[in-house]
């Protein structure tokens, strides 16, 4: 493994685990020429599942597309990385139960509005309105509204 910060391949495992319900391995590495740290994830290749995109065109699965997009929409928010691994986590064990080669961006776009819209309704917002492409503001009041609706449904249970 290469380390990210020196770009040395000459590093040692630290400590290895369990992540994501048992579909990877999370493990801190410390690279033996800068000594410092890092995490990596060890993951089953699966068939290659390719996106399909609005305009039709096909390009294969970009975990960290996906998590760009996430941290993107969290920037100064109070989520953790953690939870949006997790997030991407999910996300693909979903993706993997359901489609065998192709998944539409669609479904990926709607399962990550889903999962922010439970860990932080601001992020979901800023998502939705890059997401849905919207043109000006009042395109922002039923996803407003949907979350109102929510935290008021949850303060009365």
């Amino acid at each position: 493994m290469r380390c990210p910060f020196c770009k040395q391949d000459n590093d040692k495992v630290v400590d290895s685990r369990g992540s994501g319900e048992g579909s990877a391995i999370r493990r801190r590495r410390e690279c033996l020429a800068c000594k410092r740290r890092y995490t990596t994830y060890e993951t089953v290749e699966e068939g290659a599942i390719r996106v399909v995109k609005k305009d039709g065109s096909r390009e294969p699965y970009d975990r960290q597309k996906l998590l760009a997009g996430a941290h993107r929409a969290c920037e100064k928010r109070p989520v953790s990385t953690q939870a949006l691994e997790n997030m991407a986590d999910t996300i693909e064990a979903e993706v993997n139960k359901l489609f065998e080669r192709e998944v539409s961006s669609r479904f990926i776009g709607e399962q990550v509005m889903k999962h922010l819209k439970q860990l932080d309704e601001v992020a979901y917002v800023r998502f939705a309105s890059v997401y849905r492409d919207f043109k000006d503001v009042t395109e922002y009041y039923p996803y407003i509204e949907e979350a109102r609706d929510r935290k008021e449904g949850e303060a009365k249970a």
